[in-house]
């Protein structure tokens, strides 16, 4: 029993000892926060928190953060008022800026995540989300959520697919 035992403690000695680290050369080096793989993209005048930008461009692809009906250009951000149907009008003029400043619009949505505070606003902001979707909206999941920041009524997050040559 020793002697296996030392038999396997001195093949393990040798293996460890034959091994050597060296750096990765099969692909490249971490991309730096603003690079071709990702860029960020945070137009003037619309409002978010400085603990996430409005937008990344990945490839082919941008995804949006969650926008709010925040008032342009107002510091700190304050939601506009009016209910949940000035709130989503005023989210999707958000979410349009940080498109236009990614070089897409909205028929390059492909997916969008809707947060509702209160499940009962259900319909009122489907009669305003079909105005700027009226044909072939993108896929979406909505769900009721408690506690959405600056106590907004809605939030709404976006995925575009729009080629990075745009």
């Amino acid at each position: 029993m020793l002697r296996t035992t030392l038999a396997l403690a001195s093949c393990a000695l040798l293996t460890t000892a034959a091994c050597t680290i060296e750096p990765r050369t099969d692909r490249e080096a971490a991309a730096p926060a603003e690079s071709p793989r990702r860029q960020v993209i945070q137009p003037e005048g619309v409002a978010r928190l400085p603990v996430f930008s409005s937008a990344i461009r990945s490839g082919d692809f941008i995804f949006l953060s969650g926008a709010l009906g925040a008032a342009p250009n107002v510091n700190p951000p304050q939601v506009v008022e009016g209910g949940i149907e000035a709130e989503t009008r005023q989210t999707f003029e958000n979410i349009e800026a940080v498109l236009a400043a990614a070089g897409a619009t909205l028929e390059d949505i492909v997916k969008c995540t809707v947060f509702l505070a209160n499940i009962d606003d259900y319909a009122a902001f489907n009669a305003v989300y079909v105005q700027y979707f009226p044909n072939d909206p993108p896929a979406r999941a909505a769900l009721a959520a408690s506690g959405l920041a600056l106590g907004a009524l809605v939030e709404i997050d976006c995925i575009a697919a729009a080629p990075a040559g745009r």
